[in-house]
């Protein structure tokens, strides 16, 4: 009870922070004592953090902290802000195609918010603990709660893909070449993991909030400078409407080598979370719909469901990564019920974090989304080819 207690304050104390500090012009408008106090406090953390970054990435620099090559070819996939780029469908398909090319894969992650050893326990442990196998590339082998949601939505969709979690990836690297013989590693969230030297480096940069207000966390969004992303090697452009000129000239002047693609996050299905069976999206239009999410921008999930005419009765949130209690769901079902909803929907993220329930009083779906290229490369199948050197079809975008 003491640790759900806690988890529901850290929780609560994100509801209120994440809202203040995305505020543009926060530090003008607010006026009240206690939350510019606390904006004040935020920006005073954030120049050390920002010190701190800078420190670290000078240190691997000049060859005081080390960078490992493991021999073979290394991609990551990361941004320059924290949470809310739909990094892992990018990942999914990155995977996915590498995959139909030939290549042995497998995915390095930290696991962010997985059920862990306590703190002092992992320090002063002397047993070196392998990677955790949440995909051996034959079987799903972990939960999202021991290995993550990320991780265990990844193994469940790419059959032959090695999914492998531990904060020291380099450790993870070796482990899926030696015990799998995997040839290509794709380091999921991995732009600031300097410790395992890339081959290539993706940077996935959101349209509706490409930098936050401009600050480094926790006063804004940004984990480094934005002026680093000179370091990718190539720039993504998720949740595009195609019209992104200005947001490509900015990128332009930040890394002008930097080959940019613009993609966005397709919903494609419904999915029964309890019970066989698909719908297709037209079934949502007209339906009374509860939407339930725990991830970073909640409004692009439910602006979604709008696109395709359902009335949304209400919206639930959750902290990014919140871990569902069954009596949790099952109010939030009872509740879409008691409002005569058709069905309550929510996201894939969340849908691996829900209990098992044998019955529910209406249908639990949720939205499976995929990644469409709208400019930059003809299909996925040319830019993996393009960026992997396996060969040079890639078409890049002229305008």
């Amino acid at each position: 009870m003491a640790k759900k207690s806690k988890v529901r304050i850290v929780e609560q104390l994100e509801s209120y922070v994440i809202p203040l500090i995305q505020q543009e012009g926060a530090d003008q408008h607010v006026t009240a004592f206690w939350p510019k106090c606390l904006l004040a406090f935020l920006k005073g953390i954030s120049k050390i953090f920002s010190a701190v970054v800078w420190l670290r990435m000078r240190f691997f620099a000049i060859g005081v902290l080390r960078r490992y090559p493991l021999g073979c070819q290394v991609i990551s996939v990361g941004n320059v802000t924290a949470g809310g780029t739909g990094k892992t469908p990018v990942v999914e398909i990155f995977a996915r195609e590498l995959t139909r090319q030939g290549r042995k894969v497998a995915i390095l992650s930290r696991g962010y918010r997985r059920k862990e050893k306590p703190f002092l326990q992992r320090i002063f442990s002397e047993k070196i603990e392998p990677p955790l196998e949440v995909s051996d590339g034959r079987h799903v082998l972990l939960d999202s709660e021991t290995g993550g949601d990320e991780p265990y939505m990844l193994a469940s969709n790419l059959p032959g893909v090695v999914v492998l979690v531990d904060r020291d990836r380099v450790k993870s690297g070796r482990h899926a070449i030696k015990k799998f013989g995997c040839d290509t590693l794709i380091l999921d969230d991995g732009f600031q993991y300097h410790k395992l030297k890339h081959s290539h480096d993706i940077v996935l940069v959101d349209k509706t909030n490409p930098f936050g207000n401009g600050n480094l966390l926790p006063r804004g969004v940004l984990r480094e400078r934005v002026q680093n992303i000179k370091r990718a090697d190539f720039i993504f452009i998720t949740k595009s409407d195609g019209n992104s000129a200005a947001l490509r000239k900015r990128l332009n002047e930040l890394n002008h080598h930097a080959e940019i693609i613009e993609c966005r996050h397709a919903p494609k299905r419904l999915k029964n979370v309890y019970a066989q069976g698909d719908e297709e999206l037209s079934w949502l239009k007209g339906k009374r719909i509860l939407a339930l999410s725990g991830i970073a921008v909640p409004q692009s999930f439910e602006n979604f469901l709008k696109r395709y005419d359902a009335e949304l009765v209400e919206c639930v949130r959750y902290a990014d990564h919140h871990r569902y209690a069954t009596q949790e769901v099952i109010n939030v079902v009872n509740r879409a019920a008691d409002l005569g909803c058709d069905a309550m929907v929510t996201t894939e993220k969340d849908a691996v974090r829900f209990p098992k329930l044998s019955t529910t009083a209406v249908p639990v779906y949720y939205l499976r989304i995929e990644i469409e290229i709208l400019r930059g490369a003809i299909n996925f199948h040319e830019a993996v080819s393009h960026i992997c050197g396996k060969k040079n079809t890639w078409v890049p975008d002229k305008q």
